[in-house]
């Protein structure tokens, strides 16, 4: 699939890039709303040679400790024009020339197996000396962590010293150094909060929000979709049709113009709705065998189906609540069900899609 808008975004962040580093960036949106697929399409289109991007994607991993990050950001895969690698030196001399993407920072072996009995911070210094040198000789560099809420779990397990010093070290490259730009991408608002309410990097992060697609984009964009993938128009009225189920959701855009290419429309959206008032109703039956509980602060609470309901009603006549109007926990536990989206900047929330919005509407 060809790729599809977003020039407003597309121009902030060319507007970051084009400038000295001094924040760090969150990129972050609801599930799906194409962050990944933005990035990706700005790093290989939209940017000369004069740049080399580190592209570090936690998606599969879970970082609980140490030894899970440095695992995460370094690689020793001898491949490609890191096939002979045997030490920094090399790395930096292979990594200056060409342009294009590393996924992982490349390392020797042996000294990746010194980062592990060493301190944090000789992982920091070796990625900084690496980002050094590439600067050195002529190109920006940009890292990208994508899906970083999956290093939030170190904070679980008692180790925000080590969250804190990654955040200080992001905040060497950026604010104090000017060193690199650094990207972070997430679809969990939840840790947006937790890093936007954190007054030690207050003035030193910036956010980027990465919406759904609105209905005047939402309705060119199956258009779009229809003419590449059905080569036929789309009626208005299936057009609306279509947006009153999935919204400005651009996967569900997608897979619905892609089935009813042998699908009745009506049908695929019927499909697709009651598949999501199907897990709705699970949810919520699982209420009556489980006591739920989250943790605010440190403090584990427990949220009873009652306020969980009460909580859900407040969207059958409204897609978007202020933050204030649903207790901390209730709203906690159902981002962390995936059923709510926090704009912790605006102070309001909203289902993680219109289909979920839907299964509300009927199920609640």
């Amino acid at each position: 699939m060809k790729f599809f808008n977003r020039e407003k975004e597309i121009f902030e962040i060319l507007s970051v890039l084009d400038e000295e580093p001094n924040n760090i960036y969150f990129i972050y949106g609801p599930i799906n709303s194409g962050k990944t697929t933005l990035i990706n399409h700005i790093i290989n289109n939209k940017l000369n040679d004069g740049y080399k991007v580190f592209y570090i994607n936690f998606r599969t991993l879970l970082i609980s400790e140490k030894r899970d990050f440095i695992e995460a950001i370094f690689t020793t895969k001898k491949e490609g024009i890191l096939e002979k690698i045997k030490d920094k030196s090399e790395v930096i001399n292979i990594l200056t020339k060409g342009v294009g993407i590393v996924t992982g920072i490349p390392i020797p072996e042996v000294e990746l197996n010194n980062l592990f009995e060493a301190r944090i911070n000789d992982a920091f210094q070796y990625l900084n000396d690496i980002l050094l040198e590439t600067k050195k000789c002529g190109k920006r560099p940009i890292i990208i962590f994508d899906e970083l809420q999956m290093i939030k779990e170190i904070t679980a397990n008692g180790q925000k010293y080590l969250l804190k010093e990654i955040f200080q070290f992001l905040v060497s490259l950026t604010k104090e150094q000017h060193l690199a730009h650094c990207l972070c991408l997430t679809s969990d608002s939840l840790f947006v909060e937790y890093v936007y309410n954190t007054g030690e990097l207050r003035g030193r992060v910036e956010y980027i929000f990465v919406d759904d697609f609105d209905k005047k984009i939402a309705l060119k964009f199956m258009e779009f979709l229809a003419r590449e993938k059905l080569n036929r128009k789309l009626s208005n009225d299936e057009k609306e049709l279509i947006y009153s189920y999935v919204g400005g959701k651009a996967k569900d855009i997608y897979d619905i113009i892609i089935k009813t290419a042998h699908k009745n429309l009506r049908d695929v959206l019927e499909e697709k709705l009651l598949n999501e008032v199907n897990i709705m109703e699970e949810f919520l039956r699982d209420l009556n065998y489980i006591k739920p509980e989250v943790n605010i602060r440190g403090q584990m609470i427990e949220v009873n189906k009652k306020e969980i309901r009460e909580a859900l009603e407040l969207f059958k006549k409204k897609y978007i609540v202020k933050l204030h109007d649903i207790p901390k926990h209730v709203y906690v536990y159902l981002i962390n069900e995936n059923i709510l989206f926090l704009n912790p900047q605006k102070g309001i929330l909203k289902p993680q899609s219109f289909l979920v919005w839907n299964a509300i509407k009927k199920v609640v």
